[in-house]
Protein backbone atom coordinates (compact mmCIF):
# COMPACT_ATOMS: atom_id res chain seq x y z
CA UNK A 1 0.00 0.00 0.00
CA UNK A 2 1.59 3.38 -0.21
CA UNK A 3 2.34 5.57 2.16
CA UNK A 4 1.30 9.31 1.96
CA UNK A 5 3.72 11.55 3.77
CA UNK A 6 3.63 15.49 4.11
CA UNK A 7 6.24 18.09 2.55
CA UNK A 8 7.36 19.10 5.92
CA UNK A 9 7.77 15.85 7.35
CA UNK A 10 11.77 14.88 7.67
CA UNK A 11 13.19 11.48 7.31
CA UNK A 12 16.25 10.58 8.96
CA UNK A 13 17.76 7.20 7.55
CA UNK A 14 21.28 5.56 9.16
CA UNK A 15 23.03 2.67 7.92
CA UNK A 16 21.47 0.34 11.01
CA UNK A 17 17.78 1.26 9.66
CA UNK A 18 15.44 3.80 9.40
CA UNK A 19 14.19 5.74 11.81
CA UNK A 20 11.05 8.54 10.76
CA UNK A 21 10.40 11.72 13.04
CA UNK A 22 7.06 13.10 11.79
CA UNK A 23 6.35 16.89 12.83
CA UNK A 24 2.92 18.68 12.77
CA UNK A 25 2.36 20.44 9.71
CA UNK A 26 3.31 23.88 9.59
CA UNK A 27 0.18 26.35 9.51
CA UNK A 28 -1.09 27.34 6.41
CA UNK A 29 -2.33 31.00 5.33
CA UNK A 30 -5.81 29.61 5.60
CA UNK A 31 -4.96 28.44 8.84
CA UNK A 32 -3.34 31.49 10.37
CA UNK A 33 -6.77 33.61 9.44
CA UNK A 34 -8.70 31.11 11.09
CA UNK A 35 -7.33 32.06 14.08
CA UNK A 36 -7.13 35.46 13.83
CA UNK A 37 -10.56 35.69 13.30
CA UNK A 38 -11.10 33.46 16.42
CA UNK A 39 -9.42 35.98 18.37
CA UNK A 40 -10.98 38.65 17.30
CA UNK A 41 -14.60 36.80 18.23
CA UNK A 42 -13.52 36.24 21.43
CA UNK A 43 -12.51 39.63 22.38
CA UNK A 44 -15.46 41.18 21.03
CA UNK A 45 -17.37 38.50 22.51
CA UNK A 46 -15.88 39.31 25.82
CA UNK A 47 -16.22 43.08 25.59
CA UNK A 48 -20.07 43.01 24.60
CA UNK A 49 -20.38 40.45 28.02
CA UNK A 50 -18.35 43.16 30.24
CA UNK A 51 -21.25 46.09 29.14
CA UNK A 52 -24.39 45.46 31.22
CA UNK A 53 -27.46 45.78 27.80
CA UNK A 54 -31.00 46.56 29.11
CA UNK A 55 -33.43 44.32 25.78
CA UNK A 56 -35.25 46.80 23.78
CA UNK A 57 -38.78 45.43 24.47
CA UNK A 58 -38.05 46.86 28.13
CA UNK A 59 -40.65 50.05 28.75
CA UNK A 60 -38.83 53.08 28.58
CA UNK A 61 -39.81 53.59 32.12
CA UNK A 62 -37.62 49.90 33.34
CA UNK A 63 -34.76 51.33 31.09
CA UNK A 64 -33.99 54.37 32.79
CA UNK A 65 -34.99 52.92 36.52
CA UNK A 66 -32.39 52.62 39.15
CA UNK A 67 -32.39 50.71 42.72
CA UNK A 68 -30.77 53.01 44.52
CA UNK A 69 -31.45 56.60 44.26
CA UNK A 70 -29.03 58.70 44.71
CA UNK A 71 -30.88 60.86 46.98
CA UNK A 72 -31.42 57.57 48.84
CA UNK A 73 -30.28 58.96 52.43
CA UNK A 74 -28.03 56.61 54.06
CA UNK A 75 -25.89 56.65 56.54
CA UNK A 76 -22.66 58.38 55.58
CA UNK A 77 -24.10 59.88 52.89
CA UNK A 78 -24.56 63.55 53.45
CA UNK A 79 -21.32 64.88 52.65
CA UNK A 80 -20.71 68.22 53.90
CA UNK A 81 -20.49 71.26 50.97
CA UNK A 82 -20.29 74.76 50.40
CA UNK A 83 -17.79 77.01 50.77
CA UNK A 84 -14.59 76.43 52.75
CA UNK A 85 -13.89 79.90 53.43
CA UNK A 86 -16.93 80.20 55.62
CA UNK A 87 -16.21 77.37 58.06
CA UNK A 88 -14.35 79.60 60.20
CA UNK A 89 -17.02 82.29 59.98
CA UNK A 90 -19.53 79.70 61.46
CA UNK A 91 -17.02 78.24 64.14
CA UNK A 92 -17.36 81.92 65.58
CA UNK A 93 -20.54 82.32 65.20
CA UNK A 94 -21.02 79.15 66.86
CA UNK A 95 -18.76 79.99 69.76
CA UNK A 96 -20.69 83.63 70.45
CA UNK A 97 -23.51 81.47 70.71
CA UNK A 98 -21.84 79.41 73.61
CA UNK A 99 -20.78 82.31 74.72
CA UNK A 100 -24.06 83.87 75.56
CA UNK A 101 -25.78 80.83 76.42
CA UNK A 102 -23.33 81.22 79.28
CA UNK A 103 -23.27 84.08 80.20
CA UNK A 104 -27.14 84.16 80.56
CA UNK A 105 -27.74 81.18 82.42
CA UNK A 106 -29.94 79.89 83.53
CA UNK A 107 -32.35 81.77 81.44
CA UNK A 108 -30.65 80.47 78.16
CA UNK A 109 -32.49 76.57 79.73
CA UNK A 110 -35.49 77.58 78.42
CA UNK A 111 -34.23 78.71 75.06
CA UNK A 112 -31.56 75.92 74.84
CA UNK A 113 -33.27 72.61 75.82
CA UNK A 114 -35.66 71.38 73.73
CA UNK A 115 -38.29 68.01 74.84
CA UNK A 116 -38.77 65.67 72.25
CA UNK A 117 -41.37 63.29 73.20
CA UNK A 118 -40.76 59.03 72.55
CA UNK A 119 -42.84 58.79 69.54
CA UNK A 120 -40.57 61.94 67.81
CA UNK A 121 -37.27 62.71 66.78
CA UNK A 122 -35.69 65.86 66.23
CA UNK A 123 -33.69 66.61 63.21
CA UNK A 124 -30.98 70.04 63.55
CA UNK A 125 -29.74 72.06 60.92
CA UNK A 126 -27.20 74.33 62.04
CA UNK A 127 -26.43 77.46 59.82
CA UNK A 128 -28.35 75.47 57.14
CA UNK A 129 -26.03 72.23 57.41
CA UNK A 130 -27.74 69.15 58.96
CA UNK A 131 -25.87 68.78 62.47
CA UNK A 132 -25.73 64.80 62.80
CA UNK A 133 -27.50 62.37 60.21
CA UNK A 134 -29.08 60.56 63.63
CA UNK A 135 -31.86 62.20 64.87
CA UNK A 136 -31.70 63.16 68.23
CA UNK A 137 -34.32 62.25 71.14
CA UNK A 138 -36.38 61.35 72.99
CA UNK A 139 -35.52 63.27 75.64
CA UNK A 140 -33.69 66.89 76.15
CA UNK A 141 -32.06 68.07 73.20
CA UNK A 142 -29.63 71.01 73.31
CA UNK A 143 -29.99 73.73 70.84
CA UNK A 144 -28.69 76.98 69.99
CA UNK A 145 -31.74 79.21 69.86
CA UNK A 146 -29.77 81.72 67.17
CA UNK A 147 -28.27 78.89 64.58
CA UNK A 148 -30.33 75.92 64.77
CA UNK A 149 -33.59 74.97 63.47
CA UNK A 150 -35.43 71.63 64.35
CA UNK A 151 -37.41 69.49 62.28
CA UNK A 152 -39.58 67.28 65.11
CA UNK A 153 -40.58 64.20 63.06
CA UNK A 154 -43.67 62.06 64.56
CA UNK A 155 -42.96 58.29 63.87
CA UNK A 156 -45.95 56.88 65.03
CA UNK A 157 -48.42 55.08 62.42
CA UNK A 158 -50.65 57.66 60.49
CA UNK A 159 -53.97 56.75 58.88
CA UNK A 160 -55.82 58.33 55.91
CA UNK A 161 -58.43 57.77 53.80
CA UNK A 162 -58.09 58.03 49.91
CA UNK A 163 -60.77 60.17 48.32
CA UNK A 164 -63.00 58.41 46.15
CA UNK A 165 -61.48 57.89 42.82
CA UNK A 166 -63.55 56.93 39.52
CA UNK A 167 -61.45 54.68 37.90
CA UNK A 168 -61.91 53.20 34.33
CA UNK A 169 -60.69 49.65 34.75
CA UNK A 170 -59.12 47.37 32.01
CA UNK A 171 -62.53 45.80 30.63
CA UNK A 172 -63.69 49.90 30.16
CA UNK A 173 -66.09 50.04 33.47
CA UNK A 174 -66.07 52.99 35.51
CA UNK A 175 -66.21 52.25 38.91
CA UNK A 176 -65.66 54.58 42.21
CA UNK A 177 -63.39 53.01 44.69
CA UNK A 178 -62.21 54.17 48.58
CA UNK A 179 -59.09 52.81 50.39
CA UNK A 180 -57.40 53.28 53.68
CA UNK A 181 -53.49 53.70 53.97
CA UNK A 182 -51.41 53.01 56.63
CA UNK A 183 -48.04 54.67 57.10
CA UNK A 184 -45.25 55.60 59.10
CA UNK A 185 -41.86 57.59 58.91
CA UNK A 186 -39.03 54.97 59.11
CA UNK A 187 -35.85 57.47 58.65
CA UNK A 188 -36.43 60.98 60.42
CA UNK A 189 -33.72 62.30 57.78
CA UNK A 190 -34.96 61.27 55.21
CA UNK A 191 -38.28 62.78 55.35
CA UNK A 192 -37.05 65.95 55.55
CA UNK A 193 -33.78 66.24 53.30
CA UNK A 194 -35.41 64.48 50.49
CA UNK A 195 -39.02 65.73 50.30
CA UNK A 196 -41.04 69.09 51.52
CA UNK A 197 -43.65 67.46 52.77
CA UNK A 198 -43.75 63.86 53.65
CA UNK A 199 -47.17 63.08 54.75
CA UNK A 200 -48.57 65.23 51.85
CA UNK A 201 -46.36 63.60 49.34
CA UNK A 202 -47.13 60.34 50.40
CA UNK A 203 -51.37 60.76 50.48
CA UNK A 204 -51.08 62.63 46.55
CA UNK A 205 -49.13 59.43 45.46
CA UNK A 206 -51.43 57.30 46.89
CA UNK A 207 -54.48 58.60 44.81
CA UNK A 208 -52.39 58.09 41.68
CA UNK A 209 -51.01 54.52 42.39
CA UNK A 210 -54.96 53.55 43.13
CA UNK A 211 -55.84 54.86 39.78
CA UNK A 212 -53.03 53.19 38.07
CA UNK A 213 -53.39 50.14 39.61
CA UNK A 214 -56.99 49.64 39.31
CA UNK A 215 -56.78 50.78 35.37
CA UNK A 216 -54.57 47.27 34.90
CA UNK A 217 -57.65 45.10 36.10
CA UNK A 218 -60.86 44.30 34.71
CA UNK A 219 -64.05 44.42 37.13
CA UNK A 220 -64.09 40.97 37.45
CA UNK A 221 -60.66 40.61 39.09
CA UNK A 222 -61.68 43.67 41.54
CA UNK A 223 -64.36 42.52 43.04
CA UNK A 224 -63.11 39.00 43.56
CA UNK A 225 -59.34 39.83 44.27
CA UNK A 226 -59.42 43.14 46.40
CA UNK A 227 -56.91 42.01 48.87
CA UNK A 228 -54.55 40.94 45.76
CA UNK A 229 -54.70 44.59 44.63
CA UNK A 230 -54.45 46.12 47.76
CA UNK A 231 -51.09 44.25 48.34
CA UNK A 232 -50.17 45.31 44.85
CA UNK A 233 -50.97 48.84 45.72
CA UNK A 234 -48.74 48.83 48.82
CA UNK A 235 -45.89 47.21 47.40
CA UNK A 236 -46.17 50.50 45.09
CA UNK A 237 -46.41 52.56 47.39
CA UNK A 238 -43.43 51.66 49.56
CA UNK A 239 -41.47 51.35 46.69
CA UNK A 240 -42.52 54.43 45.36
CA UNK A 241 -41.77 56.50 49.24
CA UNK A 242 -38.49 54.59 50.02
CA UNK A 243 -36.59 57.61 49.31
CA UNK A 244 -39.05 59.82 51.94
CA UNK A 245 -38.28 57.51 55.07
CA UNK A 246 -41.88 56.36 54.46
CA UNK A 247 -42.97 53.16 55.47
CA UNK A 248 -46.27 52.37 54.02
CA UNK A 249 -47.63 49.40 56.60
CA UNK A 250 -51.21 48.46 54.94
CA UNK A 251 -53.20 49.34 52.74
CA UNK A 252 -57.15 47.98 52.06
CA UNK A 253 -59.61 48.99 49.87
CA UNK A 254 -62.77 49.91 51.23
CA UNK A 255 -66.05 50.12 49.25
CA UNK A 256 -66.15 49.20 45.05
CA UNK A 257 -69.27 51.07 43.36
CA UNK A 258 -70.27 50.78 39.97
Amino acid sequence: MPSVSFASDTQNTNAGGTNTNTRKPAPTGYHVEHENERSRNISDHSNESSQLRVPASMPTLARGFSLVPERLGKRGSYKRQGNKGMFGCEAAMQLLAYLAALLTLPFSLFMCLKVIAQYERAVVFRLGRLVSEIPKGPGLVFILPCLDNVKTIDLRTFTFNVPTQEVLTKDSVTVAVDAVVYYRIFDPVMSVVNVEDANRSTRLLAQTTLRNVLGTVDLYQLLTAREQIAHLMQDCLDTATETWGVKVERVDIKDVRL
